[in-house]
């Protein structure tokens, strides 16, 4: 394991339209450290926004995708993911206002 801060946890939340849409169900999508355990993800959740609880945290490892230019071919970064689902009597995460 990882002596991780929870500030260096959560690297960003993902926006997609699959995400915005789950979030009305209080369901959101964080790229993580990639040696973060779910523990820590639920951790550093609920330090980061003020009256959140973290029901279940699911992660994912995402391979990095193959990309050619030419003859030359590499990949991608592989990144890690976790879909974060919080309690009903949880406050919700203001990521973006006004939108």
């Amino acid at each position: 394991m990882a002596d991780l801060k929870y500030y260096d946890v959560i690297i960003k939340p993902i926006v997609t339209e699959k995400s915005m849409s789950e979030m009305s169900e209080k369901k959101y999508a964080f790229y993580v450290h990639p040696d973060a355990t779910k523990i820590q993800v639920k951790q550093a959740i609920e330090k980061m926004f003020e009256g959140v609880k973290v029901e279940r945290v699911n992660t994912m490892n995402v391979k990095g995708k193959l990309k050619r230019r030419g003859r030359t071919q590499g990949y991608t970064a592989a990144r890690k993911k976790a879909l974060v689902k919080l309690t009903e009597a949880s406050k919700e995460i203001v990521l973006f206002q006004g939108m």
